[in-house]
């Protein structure tokens, strides 16, 4: 969903209904930071149709530095912490849950650091190829470092998780990553948010699954009495 702002706004309208959806199923406080991922998926794409209102018509563009920041906020500083502190919330007798937390630390470690670079350092997006290219002017040294950084901290909490199915939503993290990194080098952090419409589907499917213990639990129990 990154070709065009019609696109990202309906890709935005489509995530915030799935999102909404996915926080009216949850039981319990911990799990709202998972069901409300594909919300921040749907507010990042929304901004993403600013950037391409913006640089189409250079005039009206007040907007496009906001919307830019914005994006690459969500998509560099507050995706490695929410992602792995967002799992860890989902089960508290995870007999990973120690992995789990240093995964959590990393992704806060990174998150500041994004920050900080996203503070100091120059960004500006453009249009290429018919995709958006976010060109920041970070140090290079570190640029593997954050690769691997963000990998971790976004796609390894879901596959090591033992909920149920969240396996497929790390293989698809996995795999998407793996895609835009290889193939779409210079359109990585537009183009790896087509792959957030899917995601977002298994976010509202685990959902579902989390809330059925409960719901089996008050049926069981009406049923005694």
């Amino acid at each position: 969903m990154c070709f065009s702002a019609s696109a990202s706004f309906v890709a935005g309208s489509v995530l915030t209904s799935i999102g909404v959806a996915s926080v009216k199923k949850v039981n319990t406080k911990e799990h709202y930071l998972f069901a409300s991922i594909p919300i921040i998926f749907g507010i990042q794409q929304i901004a993403e149709g600013f950037i391409w209102l913006g640089l189409n018509d250079a005039e009206n563009g007040s907007y496009l530095q906001i919307a830019t920041y914005l994006f690459i906020f969500i998509a560099q500083v507050i995706w490695p912490i929410w992602v792995p502190l967002s799992i860890l919330f989902l089960n508290k007798k995870n007999r990973r849950k120690s992995l789990q937390k240093i995964l959590v630390i990393l992704g806060a470690g990174l998150s500041m650091y994004m920050c900080y670079c996203l503070y100091w350092f120059h960004i500006e997006a453009k249009i290429i190829d018919h995709h958006i290219a976010y060109y920041q002017a970070y140090p290079i040294s570190n640029k593997y470092y954050v690769i691997v950084s963000y990998g971790l901290a976004t796609i390894l909490p879901a596959l090591i998780s033992q909920i149920k199915n969240m396996w497929v939503l790390g293989l698809s993290l996995l795999l998407s990553y793996l895609i835009t990194a290889i193939f779409y080098q210079s359109f990585t952090l537009s183009v790896w948010c087509f792959f957030a419409a899917v995601i977002s589907i298994f976010v509202y499917l685990i959902t579902l699954h989390l809330r059925k213990p409960l719901e089996t639990h008050v049926s069981r129990r009406f049923a005694v009495n």
